[in-house]
């Protein structure tokens, strides 16, 4: 009698959206099922020891470079896989969402790489999970158009030579989709965002003479890195293309993973590409880390945290000094301005800091850096053409000079800096904001003159819950308390429906994402990630 065939993938409570069928696939499906059947019980193990881990931070409020993986790390003579030609050059790399004008404008802008982010700057609507796919694969077969409805005008890509490379993010190992099911179990957003894509599209950017690259979000050990390279090597075998295939830059945007840079690439060396250094999930992640650490871990509004602080300087120079001994790729973090449309003088201020901040990570050897809109491009390659020049990188810079001890990358107290009632104020204007517009399934959002994305609804949660617990006085007197909170996203709600008006008010989800954010915020038990319950609320 032969054995039943395995159970296939269900899409549960979705409604059909236009041309679904070529990303949903039965043979696309398929695969997507076998890695969930292969993967997701290594995956929740791994969640279950992040938990584990954070409990032993919470006892010890302290960290250090693992001794059980010293060997790997005092061994000089194992190096990444090279760089492929189409990811040897990445001196500036665009982000953003993977929407039809976006993806034209993002492979347009004269970035080395766009990162496609089915991640922090993608609410995770099913649509924008299903129609991204679509959208990337019609990029690479060229039938990609945009007619913006409002303006009128056209976007269409340019020759295949002029193109930036694409980098795809997918979701964090964290998130589930809701409606893909096997067995009435949801399949892990990252296995459905990284099947669908690599199904349809590692043998398509061969052909290119590219290849299926991708960034690793929220990464915190090299033990995820591992399960990682274990994808990789199942997937390339699945559809039949050669081992080393695919390559992964990982963004160093948790504390933990400060700790195992050289054990995660070396859990990836035949995939590799490269580190990168994420500025606010990486402070996100040492508030939920250390958050009963006291005053010692109290960081100060987030605009104050310029990666020049002591504890940034120590990670940063750290990271590149570390893929630069491994032979990897060191990328920098993001410039995240948009440029006003009305006032000449907010962009020339602003193009000034980025210019600095572009030119500190290029002296300091980064191989490239992040943007988040095309009007940056020119400013960071220019940072790096200076020093650059017509090497594609500087991974010859080994940064032998750098030293960093434990103790450094968790060194908060050495900012001089303090949280001000305006930090505070600011936390809520934008998380309310943006979480606004991500129940609306808006991932990267304009507030201010920032792309903001989830990372910085999380930071602005997390500083606000650790005021409140610290009992931070700022300032002006007053008390970080959940009362306080309460009046200003009180104050804060009322602004925006005067700003807005009642009836665009009324159409948003304001209430929604005030009340999610004062949850989040103000309950005894710190979520571990707001896209949890946001997620839930995101119909």
């Amino acid at each position: 009698m032969s054995a039943p065939a395995p159970s296939t993938l269900a899409i549960v409570d979705a409604e059909p959206l236009p041309r679904q069928d070529e990303v949903l696939t039965d043979a696309a499906l398929a695969f997507v099922a076998e890695l969930h059947r292969q993967f997701t019980p290594r995956r929740n193990e791994l969640l279950a020891r992040r938990g584990e881990r954070r409990a032993e931070i919470a006892r010890t409020s302290t960290l250090d470079f693992l001794p059980e993986t010293a060997a790997v790390r005092a061994d000089d003579s194992w190096k990444v896989a090279p760089a492929p030609a189409a990811l040897n050059d990445r001196r500036v790399e665009i982000t953003g969402p993977t929407d039809r004008k976006m993806t034209i404008n993002a492979l347009n802008s004269g970035a080395k790489v766009w990162l496609a982010d089915f991640e922090d700057a993608s609410a995770p609507t099913w649509e924008n999970v299903v129609l991204g796919q679509l959208n990337l694969s019609d990029a690479y077969e060229r039938r990609i158009d945009f007619t913006d409805p409002r303006s009128g005008k056209s976007y269409a890509l340019k020759s295949a030579d002029e193109l930036a490379t694409v980098v795809m993010r997918p979701r964090g190992w964290h998130l589930e989709e809701r409606h893909l099911q096997l067995d009435g179990v949801s399949v892990p957003g990252a296995l459905v965002d990284f099947g669908l894509y690599f199904f349809h599209n590692a043998q398509r950017l061969i052909d290119l003479g590219k290849g299926p690259y991708f960034y690793l979000p929220k990464t915190e050990s090299h033990l995820e890195a591992r399960l990682w390279n274990d994808i990789f090597v199942f997937a390339q075998d699945y559809v039949g293309i050669p081992q080393g295939t695919v390559r992964a830059t990982v963004l160093i945007e948790t504390i933990t993973a400060a700790y195992e840079m050289e054990e995660i690439l070396y859990e990836l060396r035949d995939h590799a590409a490269g580190l990168n250094a994420g500025r606010w999930d990486y402070l996100f992640s040492i508030v939920k880390n250390f958050r009963d650490g006291g005053a010692k871990f109290v960081l100060p509004d987030r605009n104050a945290v310029t990666m020049t602080a002591p504890f940034m300087r120590a990670y940063t120079e750290l990271l590149v000094r570390t893929c630069h001994k491994r032979g990897a790729h060191a990328i920098g973090g993001m410039a995240a301005f948009i440029p006003s449309r009305r006032d000449a003088e907010v962009n020339k201020v602003a193009f000034e800091k980025v210019k600095a901040d572009k030119d500190r990570e290029a002296n300091d050897g980064f191989d490239g850096s992040w943007v988040a809109h095309p009007d940056l491009v020119p400013i960071a390659l220019a940072s790096f053409d200076a020093v650059l020049g017509e090497k594609p990188n500087q991974k010859d810079r080994l940064r032998e000079d750098v030293s960093v001890a434990p103790g450094d990358l968790i060194a908060i107290d050495s900012l001089d800096a303090r949280p001000t009632y305006d930090g505070l104020r600011n936390a809520v204007a934008v998380g309310i904001r943006y979480i606004e517009a991500w129940l609306r399934g808006l991932g990267a959002v304009a507030i201010f003159n920032l792309m903001e994305d989830a990372a910085t609804a999380e930071i602005s949660r997390s500083q606000i819950w650790q005021w409140i617990n610290a009992d931070v006085v700022f300032e002006n007197g007053e008390h970080a308390t959940a009362d306080l909170a309460l009046k200003v996203a009180a104050e804060e709600l009322a602004a925006i429906r005067e700003e807005i008006g009642e009836e665009t008010f009324t159409a948003g989800k304001w209430q929604q994402a005030h009340d999610l954010l004062l949850q989040v915020s103000l309950d005894q038990d710190y979520a571990d990630f707001l896209t949890l319950p946001a997620y839930e609320q995101l119909r």
